[in-house]
């Protein structure tokens, strides 16, 4: 959210607070499983379940294609 914010205005050193400042007037919490979080290269990132159950969480949801 932060880097869409800083692309959209041009403003890259405040957009993690302006992603903040939005988050916290939004009345409705915004959750996202860990699993589904990988890296901005789209690479697996750590997860505490192991990687193997992170790739077949994924694939079971049917948000990763390989």
């Amino acid at each position: 959210m932060a880097r869409r914010v800083g692309e959209a205005d041009g403003l890259h050193a405040s957009a993690a607070q302006a992603a903040g400042a939005a988050l916290n007037r939004n009345p409705i919490a915004l959750v996202l499983a860990c699993h589904r979080v990988v890296g901005a290269d789209g690479s697996m990132t750590g997860f505490g379940g192991g990687l193997e159950r992170k790739t077949w969480l994924l694939r079971h949801e049917g948000a990763l294609l390989i």
